[in-house]
């Protein structure tokens, strides 16, 4: 918090998507410690103009030439400035009235701004998974080089971060990562092949986006989110564990050296590791509903079903790996997911085209931000001349 009022400058990316919506609702909440001056998007141009005519940012940015043109149009009459393109969306992560970039993009498209944001000393609060995914090595040593602290914003991600606090990372013994288990959770392999796209967006727990949703009913998410763990926290893979919890009330564990556990609770919301993340390292108050322990008599765990969700499996072994797999990986899973959604393939379908594309795109070590996103357009024109074999 740099300014003369000791308000945090925020420029939220990502802000017309489920996690950009929730935080502006976290931001409005605090108006004495937090200062909105970014809201960014790629197309939603509709409600896009209706977030800055409410919250009243100093700078909209819109990727989409169309959609820009209409909230351009749209905000005219306002005190607002409204930029074009994605290197405008690099470009106000490095403003000199923005403390932190909260970045909730979905997608391979939040890893250049976040380079940006990283290269100019910003505070980064990351919801998009796939920056570190694609990239962690890249960004992980830039943002040291740079002191930049990464503040993690997945609720999974966020527990581990506050089990961690006064705590040495020499001690950790195990990450132990919590799943809900989605929608098809005890399903067999055989099961699966029928589900419809309707079945497989009705998350039992967690409100989210169609892509996220999606990647949590493959079991993808926690694949990601398991690659994002090492990066952050700097923690073998083979120290990182997804174990399947259906209440979703604890969030994550971290077990220590000396065999003890520390768990963080709350109920299923978004909107409390977002607060973390954005008022850190304070705690603010929160009107959010409390757990209450009377109303989960019961807490359970399990294995996560390996044969019926290869994709955490596919997750394991890209990271292994290294190099290009697991950028890889997601661009294959983003197609696969899209074409998922649009009824092009089945839901089996999706783990099957990720293996196929990692199986078959050659190995490299990018080195670069360029490099990364070459090889996601890589694997993309590849699949895409790749379609009929695919269809349902």
């Amino acid at each position: 918090m740099n300014n003369t009022d000791h308000k945090r400058r925020i420029a939220l990316l990502g802000s017309t998507g489920s996690m950009g919506v929730q935080s502006l609702e976290v931001i409005a909440r605090h108006p004495d410690i937090l200062q909105l001056e970014v809201i960014a998007a790629h197309s939603s141009a509709d409600l896009l103009i209706q977030q800055a005519r409410t919250f009243k940012p100093n700078v909209v940015v819109v990727v989409q030439e169309e959609a820009w043109r209409q909230v351009k149009e749209a905000l005219q009459n306002e005190d607002v400035k409204v930029f074009c393109g994605e290197q405008s969306l690099c470009d106000v992560c490095e403003m000199e009235c923005v403390d932190m970039v909260l970045s909730c993009i979905v997608g391979v498209a939040g890893l250049r701004p976040i380079w940006h944001a990283i290269e100019s000393g910003k505070q980064i609060a990351l919801a998009n998974k796939e920056t570190l995914v694609v990239a962690g090595e890249l960004m992980m040593q830039k943002a040291q080089e740079n002191r930049v602290p990464i503040l993690p914003v997945d609720s999974e991600h966020s527990a581990i971060f506050q089990c961690l606090a006064g705590e040495h990372f020499s001690e950790i013994e195990k990450l132990i990562i919590t799943a809900s288990g989605g929608p098809f959770r005890g399903e067999s392999r055989q099961a699966l092949g029928q589900v419809t796209v309707a079945q497989a967006l009705q998350h039992p727990n967690w409100n989210m986006g169609p892509k996220i949703t999606i990647d949590s009913a493959t079991l993808m998410n926690k694949g990601l989110e398991v690659i994002e763990a090492k990066w952050l926290f700097n923690v073998p893979l083979e120290k990182i564990e997804v174990v399947v919890h259906p209440q979703s009330v604890i969030h994550s564990m971290v077990q220590f050296a000396d065999g003890s556990v520390k768990a963080q609770l709350g109920l299923p919301s978004m909107m409390l590791p977002i607060q973390y993340a954005l008022t850190y390292p304070i705690r603010q108050t929160s009107p959010e509903p409390r757990l209450s322990f009377a109303d989960y008599p019961s807490l359970t765990f399990e294995q996560p079903d390996r044969e019926a969700f290869p994709c955490l499996d596919i997750a394991y072994e890209c990271s292994r790996q290294g190099g290009n797999r697991p950028c890889v990986m997601n661009a294959a899973n983003e197609v696969a997911v899209a074409w998922f959604l649009q009824g092009k393939i089945s839901f089996l379908q999706i783990p099957d085209i990720i293996q196929h594309a990692v199986d078959t795109i050659p190995y490299s070590h990018p080195i670069s931000v360029d490099d990364y996103l070459q090889v996601d357009h890589e694997v993309r024109a590849y699949l895409s001349h790749d379609t009929n074999k695919w269809k349902v």
